[in-house]
């Protein structure tokens, strides 16, 4: 029996944790784990991405290319390194670009969270990157944005102009959409037409009402009540001046609100489509033929509760792992309200990496040796269950 364990083949498909610790740092963490309770066991690392942190780099290095590195204008406004990704092979003129190295909520300030004001036009400056590159493809990738401005401030560096009533430039920020009165996409990028862009969305995010992204997200990012008011005031504009000068219906698009609205925005400034996340970057990484060669699956994520099934990681791991009748592991940083839903979509056992009590700032300092940890601790109490219900 210990021999059969020992050669247990283990996948390991988490997500990164926000702001504390990266995908591949988790997959490592957790591997390490697994090993210490399986010391022979058969590991795969498979960092899972779902458009935001980490997007770009790992694409590259499933799928083949290298980074080149930018400087772009950041969420505040002040300038971020950030990077694109050129894929080789067969894929030599696609670029890959993740939203969250020009607009991530890691770049905005703790004491400068206020979703009314940052701007995404640091992702235009990549897009345009990409296409001074001679990109011909762009996948790109959101998730983690510390922006609600519907991507005005991408329109504008590519060319498009958001006037007001009185014809003046309006701000790149989702409280000056409540002022825009006319778009003028007479000098935008030509090239836009030429390329194609696909974009990895959470189709569960859409861009008004009550569960649209000024109040789901807002607060997330700092917003107060009447923030959330002036963003959801500001989005409704949006939709009308698009519907109107642009021919185009954002409001009823599955993942328009993904990254604050850049979705929509994506779709009515440059053309892209929007896919389904997993549908995407799962079609590339081929991840039902890894799980047709394993035996336990391992993932996890910053927090796991009742949102978790509308698309996170750890949910569309375990509904694909399930397709194989295969038993889903999960850790969390926080288990919050809700949890037990995850149980619908295959997650089979969720666990906590936190063992005391702790401030936040010691928590994500000490992820990497907490996650290690926690996985060890479920490996071994899996163990434990299979031997009891053998005996």
């Amino acid at each position: 029996m210990s021999k059969k364990h020992r050669r247990l083949r283990v996948l390991v498909a988490p997500s990164g944790f926000k702001e504390g610790l990266g995908v591949r740092e988790v997959a490592d963490a957790i591997a390490r784990g697994v090993r210490n309770a399986l010391p022979r066991a058969k590991i795969t690392r498979m960092p899972m991405i779902d458009g935001g942190e980490g997007f770009v780099q790992t694409m590259v290095d499933l799928l083949g290319g290298e980074l080149r590195p930018f400087t772009v204008t950041g969420p505040v406004g002040q300038p971020v390194d950030a990077h694109i990704g050129l894929l080789s092979g067969r894929r030599k003129r696609t670029a890959v670009i993740e939203m969250a190295a020009a607009a991530g909520l890691r770049l905005v300030p703790r004491d400068m969270r206020d979703p009314t004001q940052t701007t995404s036009y640091g992702v235009g400056e990549m897009i345009r990157a990409a296409l001074d590159l001679g990109a011909e493809r762009i996948l790109l990738g959101c998730g983690d944005s510390g922006i609600n401005d519907a991507g005005a401030g991408m329109a504008q560096a590519l060319g498009v102009r958001l006037l007001d009533r009185y014809g003046q430039p309006i701000a790149g920020n989702g409280a000056a959409l409540r002022w825009l009165d006319r778009i003028d996409a007479t000098d935008r990028d030509a090239r836009l037409k030429k390329v194609n862009i696909d974009v990895a969305v959470n189709p569960y995010n859409m861009l008004l009402g009550k569960n649209g992204v000024a109040r789901v997200f807002g607060p997330q990012k700092g917003a107060t009540p009447d923030q959330v008011a002036i963003l959801e005031q500001g989005l409704q504009r949006f939709v009308r001046v698009v519907r109107r000068d642009l021919d185009v219906d954002v409001e009823p698009l599955k993942g328009g609100g993904a990254s604050g609205g850049l979705g929509a925005g994506l779709h009515a400034f440059a053309f892209a489509r929007l896919h389904p996340r997993f549908d995407l970057i799962l079609r590339h990484i081929k991840l039902d033929r890894r799980l047709a060669k394993t035996d336990l699956v391992m993932t996890a994520e910053g927090g796991i509760d009742g949102q978790t099934r509308h698309g996170k990681v750890p949910a569309e791991i375990a509904r694909r792992a399930k397709r194989h009748k295969l038993p889903v592991l999960a850790l969390a940083g926080t288990v919050g309200a809700g949890v037990e839903t995850t149980r619908e979509m295959g997650i089979d056992a969720v666990f906590s990496i936190l063992n005391r009590p702790c401030t936040l700032e010691d928590a994500i300092r000490e992820t990497e040796t907490l996650l290690a940890e926690a996985a060890e601790q479920a490996v071994r109490l899996m163990l434990a269950t299979r031997f009891i219900l053998r005996s």
